[in-house]
């Protein structure tokens, strides 16, 4: 049986660890896209980590290096204010009560919200920064979306990623891994951040040594 063949029969999950305000995190979405497109039965958890509660920015020189490694785009607006305090609370609980309701736009969802903040500045820490997005893909959240403290559903996503942190013994991010059936794949999201691409060819590659 052909890798291809492999992936295509198996039971396919992908996991994203990731912060929606992290620069990281943001370079590593396409390549999720890449998987996304090219195995389309895959089934997608997009877990928000919620590292950034408006104490800390990533800054200016993770910024900068990520200019340099990926062909994702910064506007003027956001690298102005890479160093200030950044604050992803707000899209935690949005992207948790999505999972909920509508799981199907959760990856188009947050390619948009981070286009919004990286590309157009757009800070997203109040209701009315989310107005464009929340029209443009027909989405319905209740108020409480929009509050200062996390929900429940956000609360429980935190809960989930500490059992993989557990499994894979570590508490960085962006963490991306794939399971083929019972079987685990990490993805050294960092090797392929300047062709997003060349993630599904890797993926097929180490398939080829699962059993």
């Amino acid at each position: 049986m052909n890798n291809d063949t492999k992936l295509n029969d198996a039971q396919l999950e992908l996991y994203f660890i990731y912060d929606s305000h992290c620069p990281w995190s943001y370079a590593t979405t396409p390549l999720v896209n890449a998987l996304c497109e090219a195995f389309p039965t895959i089934q997608l958890h997009l877990l928000h980590c919620c590292h950034f509660d408006g104490t800390d920015s990533a800054g200016l020189d993770q910024v900068d290096a990520i200019k340099k490694l990926s062909k994702v785009k910064f506007g003027r607006e956001h690298i102005r204010y890479a160093n200030s305090p950044k604050d992803a609370t707000k899209v935690a609980n949005l992207m948790a009560w999505l999972e909920t309701k509508q799981p199907d736009k959760m990856l188009t969802v947050l390619t948009a919200l981070q286009h919004a903040h990286f590309v157009e500045g757009n800070p997203l820490t109040n209701k009315h920064d989310f107005s464009t997005i929340i029209d443009t893909h027909k989405l319905s959240p209740s108020n409480k979306v929009f509050r200062e403290e996390l929900l429940n559903d956000a609360e429980q996503t935190l809960a989930g990623i500490a059992e993989i942190y557990e499994v894979i013994g570590t508490t960085s991010f962006p963490v991306l891994m794939l399971t083929v059936d019972d079987q685990g794949i990490f993805i050294d999201h960092s090797k392929y951040l300047g062709a997003p691409e060349t993630v599904v060819e890797a993926v097929r590659q180490e398939a080829e040594h699962l059993d």
